[in-house]
């Protein structure tokens, strides 16, 4: 019986108008009224995803999101931090050198905010699904004490390609590397990534892996995917997601989690 059901959002449990549909609302009540425990596991904020956790009634004292692909594990409404994993000043000065190199945007995310040297649209659209204020800062002369959670390459996902093809070995020693959007890439604590983050808030609820359902659609979620019992690509997630899947459901746009729940939770069928 799976007892642990976490669930990227933008490309998953979210359809294109970035809203929840009615029958995936319904479909995750009713895991929960069967003691399933649902989490958020995003690249996002955990202020970026508070409205929704408001609307799916996720915001009580057993409650938890897994936010910023991973780096913090925390519990919705006393905000008990589980487990948190920051990146240094040292690492943007390292990464935004890296970026002036190979001509790509970047921006960094706070606790509270999204920090960039320029303008992008893409830094923009961080700032707005998010709804946290962008702030526009010397990368060369930084706060000592600011915070830095993680650090992106934002551009047109063509040369966003491009700059991956010329990302030097070192970086991956040095960093969880993920994608998460075509326009994003992301760059965390080398030990950070949503499949950590999953495992950590299993084993505090004493879940076993095989009693984890994990949901995405993009390649920060692979390592959440290989980590569950049940991994499960949704039918519009990047080649390499369904590659690595157990099951892959519909798209987000056709209630696919909603199917994930009512096919393996909901219904007779259990994990042999």
């Amino acid at each position: 019986m799976y007892k642990l059901i976490a669930l990227d959002m933008d490309g998953t449990l979210l359809r294109e108008d970035k809203t929840i549909s009615k029958k995936t609302y319904k479909a995750i009540q009713n895991a929960r009224a069967k003691g399933v425990k649902v989490v958020l596991a995003t690249g996002r904020p955990i202020d970026g995803i508070r409205k929704y956790l408001k609307e799916l009634n996720l915001i009580n004292d057993e409650d938890y999101a897994v936010a910023y692909n991973g780096a913090l594990v925390q519990n919705t409404k006393t905000k008990e931090v589980i487990a948190q994993t920051l990146m240094s000043l040292k690492d943007i000065d390292y990464l935004y050198k890296l970026s002036q190199e190979l001509r790509v945007n970047i921006h960094a995310l706070t606790e509270s905010k999204c920090i960039t040297p320029k303008w992008s649209k893409y830094s923009q659209v961080e700032a707005d699904i998010n709804d946290i204020p962008l702030e526009f800062v010397d990368f060369n002369n930084l706060d000592k004490d600011t915070t830095i959670v993680k650090i992106m390459f934002i551009d047109e996902p063509e040369h966003l390609s491009e700059v991956i093809a010329k990302l030097p070995s070192e970086v991956y020693e040095k960093y969880s590397v993920l994608r998460s959007a075509p326009y994003f890439l992301e760059f965390l604590d080398k030990n950070v990534n949503k499949g950590a983050g999953v495992e950590l808030l299993a084993k505090e609820l004493d879940i076993k892996p095989e009693e984890v359902i994990c949901v995405g659609d993009a390649g920060n979620d692979i390592h959440m995917l290989q980590y569950a019992g049940l991994g499960v690509a949704m039918d519009n997630a990047f080649p390499e997601v369904k590659e690595i899947a157990d099951y892959i459901t519909l798209s987000n746009d056709e209630d696919g989690v909603a199917h994930v729940i009512d096919k393996f939770v909901l219904s007779e069928v259990t994990n042999a």
